[in-house]
């Protein structure tokens, strides 16, 4: 089984009508203003997945400002996980600093979704603010043993739409903060795993946190498969395509370069995330 971690899918009101957006939710603009930054919907999505052979996809939408705004793309990715209910997963996507984003999280979760994310803090970072008004969140998702997907990045290196203001102490002190709950990094952690090799404390912070591959043919040599491999193990990694922005076949090729086992693949491109999901 296949299992790609880190999908974005959008409905028809944000698909032909973009601009409209962009006044209101600075961060939609600063990922998507560009004409060659592709909304897709789940139609299009599944057809990728046929033609990619992937067996089930996560998806999710955007972390609007606006409460209206983020509702309506939960009930898309609701509804879309209900017309095709053998190949996608739904994870709630919110705003936390949004008054009415607990009680939206609550609904979705209750209502069939399998976690939240991807949560991005595209022009602040995760500061002191930021870790006190995940709380909530990550209090919900504990109590319902859920997974809270965050966006990070590298915080050296070229820039990019998208690329965050946060930093590898902030990246820390949300793991530090909230221990025991299950967390996946989009985006290799921002290179946090390499920490893992330190002796003391590092270690009892990253146990029960996951690493996607979510952009990596854009930002790391295939080596980095291998790396992290050594040093986090064959369980903490998860395929994550970040698909309509790159397509799988470019990961499974850059698997290939890399020189990964069959039961490796295996690993990073579906077991774990059934394991992580309890499919």
């Amino acid at each position: 089984m296949i299992i790609d971690f880190h999908t974005h899918i959008f409905p028809k009101a944000f698909r032909n009508n973009r601009e409209k957006y962009f006044q209101s939710e600075t961060p939609f603009k600063l990922l998507y203003s560009s004409p060659g930054s592709h909304l897709v919907g789940a139609k299009e999505l599944i057809a990728s997945m046929d033609k990619e052979n992937i067996d089930i996809s996560v998806v999710f939408g955007f972390p609007w400002r606006h409460d209206k705004t983020f509702k309506m793309h939960n009930d898309f990715i609701m509804e879309s996980i209900a017309r095709y209910p053998q190949r996608l997963i739904g994870f709630c996507c919110i705003d936390p600093f949004n008054k009415k984003a607990v009680k939206e999280s609550l609904r979705c979760l209750e209502g069939g979704l399998s976690g939240i994310g991807e949560l991005a803090f595209y022009q602040s970072g995760i500061d002191k603010k930021t870790l006190s008004r995940l709380e909530p969140f990550m209090e919900i998702c504990l109590d319902k043993d859920l997974p809270v997907l965050f966006h990070t990045n590298e915080p050296v290196g070229h820039h990019y739409a998208g690329k965050t203001p946060i930093t590898m102490y902030q990246i820390y002190s949300l793991l530090k903060k909230f221990p025991k709950n299950k967390i996946v990094l989009a985006h290799w952690g921002g290179g946090i795993f390499f920490f893992n090799l330190l002796k003391k404390d590092v270690k009892e912070s990253l146990e029960n946190v996951y690493f996607d591959t979510a952009a990596s043919p854009f930002l790391y040599d295939p080596d980095v498969y291998q790396i992290a491999l050594q040093i986090v193990g064959p369980n903490k990694i998860l395929f994550g395509s970040d698909f309509p922005l790159i397509k799988p076949s470019k990961y499974f090729k850059e698997f290939k370069e890399a020189r990964l086992p069959k039961k490796i693949i295996e690993h990073f491109s579906g077991e774990n995330a059934a394991k992580l999901l309890k499919l």
